[in-house]
């Protein structure tokens, strides 16, 4: 099943290679042309920004989700479909659940990593069944799926779980490996 909409957690930054831009470029044009939502945090920086400006040139919708601290410091994106302010990042992380169907982890740093982790450990515990991959742009995330291979060696992680964290490097194959791991 295609999802209507995806939650995307990724930068706030740009980062050091270009490859990480061309992605979320390539993935904000392929979600409009499909006619999937975007759900992100609603920052006009960084990949945030680039996804969310790819999407919409693209003649897609963008939700973006951000807590009223960041906006009063002008880090929104008001060009936006819809914005929605929040209070904290609970809130924030909770109705980008909500208003997702599938998740995506594009690169980034510790927010990124706070909402993938938050939403892949809501699926383990059986919050939601929503599928969630990472794009592994340039190897982005090899030493996290490294260190989830150590954690099912050493007896922290079992293999099922493991077998959650799905990776793929390409955007289109990404979004076609939805339909596969949808319950």
């Amino acid at each position: 099943m295609t999802p209507r909409s995806v939650g995307v957690f990724c930068g706030s930054k740009i980062g050091a290679r270009p490859e990480y831009a061309a992605a979320a470029v390539e993935l904000g044009r392929l979600l409009a042309t499909r006619g999937i939502r975007l759900v992100y945090g609603g920052g006009s920086s960084g990949l945030m920004g680039v996804i969310a400006d790819a999407c919409l040139q693209a003649g897609g919708e963008v939700v973006g989700v951000m807590p009223r601290l960041l906006v009063d410091r002008e880090v929104a994106h008001l060009g936006l479909t819809k914005l929605h302010i929040v209070e904290t990042m609970h809130e924030r992380k909770a109705l980008m659940a909500d208003l997702s169907d599938a998740f995506v982890a594009m690169p980034g740093g510790i927010g990124t990593f706070d909402e993938l982790f938050e939403i892949i450990t809501w699926r383990q515990i059986g919050f939601h069944s929503k599928p969630f991959v990472f794009l592994n742009v340039a190897g982005y995330y090899d030493p996290l799926l490294a260190l989830a291979d150590h954690a099912v060696s050493e007896g922290f992680l079992g293999q099922a779980h493991r077998a959650m964290l799905v990776s793929e490097s390409d955007p289109a194959r990404m979004l076609e490996m939805f339909s596969l791991l949808s319950n």
